[in-house]
């Protein structure tokens, strides 16, 4: 006679910060305990089309390695990543500020998010809803409260090689110790048909700032992700 199967357990899923040593010159990702997490708790919050998981795992590993106090971000639609980012920070109990803008209701455009801005974010604590230019917004806003330290940045626009570079130049101009997520940031090459103009800003902005930056790449498929986080810790 078989042995009655024995019911899985669900998992345990620590609160604790994955990013063990903090201090590791090097971004780690091998102690990184939260695809657990990641995939019990926000693929079902984002819908049907949620970020890649190797996309997700960036973006958590980002916010439990640098802790930010403000999360800025621009060009998300209908708040996908801001919630996204909402989770993360509660989970891990990061008391991160969520900033999300998208554009003014008089703004013509094919992703305009309309009466649907912001419907996966609205009412949640810690997360504000804005209007306006993303980076001229955001900035604006890290003016007004404070000048954190380190803040961390979220860039999805309409990935032209033209408005990546204006945004990042922007946040290193005025925060060099700011750290910044760029999506649909793959490299391919021209012969592929895909756009490569986040990833050139990329690279024309760490030219720019030699030293300043580590880089981070999720190439693991389309779109991608990229983080660029300072070398140094902000004094």
């Amino acid at each position: 006679m078989r042995s009655p199967l024995r019911r899985r357990e669900k998992p345990t899923i620590s609160r604790e910060n994955p990013a063990m040593n903090v201090a590791a010159s090097e971004f780690e990702v091998d102690a990184w305990a939260i695809s657990q997490f990641v995939m019990h708790k926000l693929v079902p919050i984002v819908g049907s089309h949620p970020f890649p998981l190797h996309e997700l795992m960036l973006m958590t590993g980002a916010v439990c390695r640098l802790e930010p106090r403000e999360i800025f971000e621009w060009g998300t639609y209908v708040g996908q990543s801001a919630r996204i980012f909402y989770e993360i920070t509660s989970h891990y109990r990061v008391p991160a500020e969520i900033h999300s803008t998208d554009l003014p209701d008089d703004v013509e455009h094919d992703e305009h998010p309309h009466a649907d801005r912001g419907r996966m974010v609205r009412g949640l604590s810690r997360v504000h809803l804005h209007q306006g230019d993303g980076l001229t917004t955001s900035l604006e806003l890290w003016r007004a409260g404070g000048r954190q330290l380190q803040p961390l940045f979220f860039v999805d626009g309409d990935h032209s090689h033209e408005s990546v570079l204006r945004e990042l130049t922007g946040i290193a101009n005025e925060i060099p110790h700011a750290a910044v997520l760029v999506h649909d940031a793959f490299y391919q090459s021209a012969e592929a048909g895909y756009n490569t103009g986040p990833y050139r800003a990329i690279e024309e902005v760490v030219a720019a700032w030699p030293g300043r930056y580590r880089r981070v790449y999720s190439g693991l498929g389309l779109p991608g992700m990229s983080l660029l986080y300072p070398a140094s810790p902000a004094e």
